[in-house]
């Protein structure tokens, strides 16, 4: 048989092979992971040939979710405690538990010129306007809603702003609120609105880390998928290059 005939036939078999093996991974995704992990699905579906299914939300409310019977196999925190907290329950799979990103917190407004680079904004007059809405995550569910007061409340503002906040259940809904304009600015993830070193769109202040608990964002393999290859591939996968260089692109530390 020709050289080129046995090699064609080659990459029949093994792509054949490989498609055999294929599999699904069922994830839950921090909402404000959602961009970057979508582009490393991607890049993990071309690469392993298997196929991640991203639900995206809040932290505590997936792990309400998982502790009543949720089929996810793994799950991207918000935070370094609720991993933890399901490895200790015996929901989540010791030993599987890593930091896949360093979030940052970011005040944003839609419009230019709103959010100065050092958050003197929170200070100002738009406190006392009483049509200023300030977007920010659901502090008892979501890590970034608890970075934004806990932010708010070590500059002194938070008596201030309190009534003027809208609450998202997640951080994507706050940025939703700031995006659509029906709060003039908001608490959101960085990565939500930083893109290739520069934001997106309109003005930002990038909080500094020491106004807030550490985002420490922790990945854990669930009992679930302890045994489904796609899901110890896909845990396998956030700690290459490739999904790294992604992360980094969105402004996350890996």
């Amino acid at each position: 048989m020709r050289l080129w005939l046995r090699a064609l036939l080659a990459v029949f078999v093994y792509g054949s092979l490989a498609l055999v093996h294929a599999g699904e991974v069922s994830v839950a995704a921090a909402a404000n992971f959602t961009a970057p992990m979508q582009k490393i699905a991607q890049a993990f579906a071309q690469d392993t040939g298997h196929t991640a299914v991203l639900s995206v939300g809040a932290t505590g409310k997936f792990y309400a979710q998982i502790k009543h019977g949720a089929p996810f196999q793994v799950l991207l925190a918000a935070d370094d405690e609720t991993p933890a907290k399901l490895v200790a329950e015996g929901l989540g799979q010791a030993g599987t538990v890593f930091t896949y990103a360093t979030g940052r917190l970011a005040l944003w407004s839609k419009q230019a010129g709103v959010v100065d680079d050092q958050g003197r904004v929170l200070q100002g007059p738009l406190s006392q306007h009483p049509q200023v809405k300030l977007a920010l995550a659901d502090p008892r569910l979501a890590p970034y809603g608890a970075a934004a007061v806990q932010t708010l409340t070590q500059l002194g503002v938070w008596p201030r702003w309190q009534s003027h906040v809208v609450q998202g259940d997640n951080i994507a809904q706050a940025f939703q609120f700031v995006a659509t304009q029906n709060a003039l600015l908001g608490f959101v993830a960085l990565s939500q609105v930083w893109v290739d070193g520069r934001v997106s769109q309109g003005s930002v202040w990038v909080v500094p880390q020491q106004l807030h608990a550490p985002l420490r964002q922790d990945a854990v393999l669930l009992v679930t998928g302890k045994d489904q290859p796609a899901a110890l591939a896909l845990m396998a996968y956030l700690k290459g290059e490739r999904a790294k260089a992604i992360i980094r692109a969105y402004g996350y530390g890996v």
